[in-house]
């Protein structure tokens, strides 16, 4: 057995070792962005503000060449750009490549950094089909990869903490209801700029559609994917992956049993293919339900809040998002017949990318898994996309093995 542990911290060394060679010079990891809309120039300033020194932007690409240059400003002298993402790929200057391209994208472009030896941290939702996310796993595994998804709650400060105050600590007892929302999301009602009806000569479109369904130029679809199902997936997919993602941390859940899900285009009938209200039903082993409720008609006069609430014997624990300087991040109300512990309210900071981020670097030089990694990736993409599948189909769906990682 002793020979056995020193091979393995021989062996964790040396990937370690092999992995700090690998990065550029004083040791800073090169980092290359696909996708630099709002979203991923968001990611770029974030690194700088809280790693600066420790990494460097090398490439930056996107189908469109406006964006393509706000990036390039913003990394500074001497990034390339790029249309095709398949070219960064074969730099042996890239150490991780950043994918915050529309979801549709997701798979494709991690899958072929991966294969291409890149470490990758890819937005939520990381994938918007089993297959996909299965995909992702595979190529972490056989390629050795660090993967850290965006699903930023496993890094916010007051979930951690909530989660190991009282959840891990056994004070909740058994909880029988994980009720999560997210409510009041200006994405599901932003429209076009004026003048986009003609498309501008420097965007790519059939580049951007991408392994989505091929139509003709479409400005609320380019500008405002959240809203349609083959590109976004709705609020199902695009923010109920954030609060679902919270629930399934705290309670360490993975497989849902079966998803429910009802609601509809109730306002907003712009065309398109996603409900503006709907609410969401899962059943989990060890007799959980957990429930997601969202809307965007009360867009833009009422305030946004995203969260989970757990109910139990121990008592209520309820965290949220959207935090204004000295609200609370969590709460707990004791139920008294079970638990001793007093009610509490603790101050927290809005939700931001910065821990999961830093995590990301950490892990890369490390080799350690992620908070947010593939396989978290997958189990809560997959709950999502349960709950889409109900909503379309307009029926309870089970649970199917073939959804099950390898072990």
């Amino acid at each position: 057995m002793e020979t056995s542990r020193r091979s393995f911290l021989a062996a964790s060394a040396l990937s370690a070792a092999s992995a700090r060679q690998a990065l550029g010079a004083n040791n800073r990891i090169r980092i290359a962005v696909v996708g630099t809309g709002g979203r991923g120039q968001y990611l770029m300033k974030t690194l700088e503000r809280i790693a600066p020194g420790e990494f460097q932007i090398v490439a930056v690409c996107d189908i469109y060449d406006a964006r393509r240059a706000e990036a390039a400003k913003i990394a500074g002298p001497g990034v390339e750009q790029y249309l095709d993402y398949r070219q960064i790929l074969t730099r042996k200057d890239v150490d991780a490549v950043i994918v915050a391209t529309p979801d549709h994208w997701h798979a494709t472009v991690a899958v072929d950094a991966m294969n291409a030896a890149k470490d990758v941290y890819i937005e939520k939702p990381m994938v918007h089909y089993p297959k996909d996310g299965l995909a992702i796993v595979k190529a972490a595994r056989a390629n050795r990869r660090i993967v850290q998804v965006g699903m930023q709650g496993r890094g916010l400060p007051n979930f951690v903490e909530a989660k190991e105050k009282y959840i891990d600590t056994k004070v909740m007892g058994k909880v029988g209801l994980a009720r999560t929302w997210y409510t009041s999301n200006s994405g599901y009602t932003f429209v076009a700029p004026a003048g986009m009806a003609r498309k501008p000569d420097g965007l790519d479109w059939d580049r951007w559609l991408g392994p989505g369904p091929k139509v003709p130029w479409n400005p609320e679809i380019y500008f405002s994917p959240y809203k349609w199902l083959h590109y976004d997936g709705g609020m199902i997919m695009g923010i109920a992956v954030h609060v679902m993602d919270s629930a399934h941390h705290w309670l360490s859940l993975h497989k849902p049993l079966a998803a429910m899900s009802g609601g509809g285009t109730y306002f907003y009938k712009d065309g398109r293919d996603t409900p503006d209200v709907v609410s969401c039903i899962w059943e989990y082993p060890g007799d959980v339900m957990a429930t997601f409720t969202a809307e965007c008609l009360t867009v833009p006069g009422v305030r946004t809040s995203a969260g989970v609430e757990l109910r139990g014997t121990g008592g209520v624990l309820w965290a949220e998002r959207y935090l204004r300087d000295g609200e609370a991040g969590y709460r707990y109300t004791p139920n008294s017949k079970f638990s001793q512990e007093p009610a509490a309210a603790v101050p927290s900071a809005p939700a931001n990318a910065e821990n999961i981020l830093k995590n990301w670097l950490d892990c890369m030089r490390t080799r350690r898994k992620t908070v947010a990694n593939e396989e978290e990736g997958h189990y809560t993409a997959v709950a999502c996309y349960m709950a889409n599948q109900a909503f379309q189909k307009k029926t309870r769906i089970v649970w199917n093995d073939e959804w099950d990682l390898p072990a």
